[in-house]
């Protein structure tokens, strides 16, 4: 009888642990949307690089990293001017799939 007992409070400490265990076919979904997410950031960072590139000039490309993150840009780097700094913003704000923009560049300089 104490064994029993004892067995069966071994047992039901272990089923809150045993109940959060994943199946693996949760384990490959969420495998599977994580992919998709990145795949999409990216994209979405290939794009904002592109549109840069076509409107702010291929010099500063050089000096501004892109990061995306679910939609929202991040731009790092140093620019010439206050005015390419707000540029580089204005045409990564139009890029189809940009939900929110995190300028960070820094003016040389300034």
């Amino acid at each position: 009888m104490k064994r029993s007992i004892i067995v069966l409070c071994a047992l039901l400490g272990a089923a809150p642990v045993l109940g959060q265990e994943k199946t693996s076919d949760q384990a490959t979904e969420e495998g599977r949307q994580q992919n998709t997410r990145l795949a999409r950031d990216g994209a979405l960072t290939t794009k904002v690089h592109t549109a840069l590139m076509n409107n702010v000039g291929l010099n500063t490309l050089r000096r501004i990293n892109v990061d995306s993150d679910n939609g929202v840009v991040t731009l790092k780097g140093v620019v010439d001017s206050e005015e390419t700094k707000k540029r580089a913003e204005e045409v990564t704000r139009r890029v189809s799939g940009v939900s929110q923009v995190k300028n960070e560049l820094s003016v040389k300089g300034g």
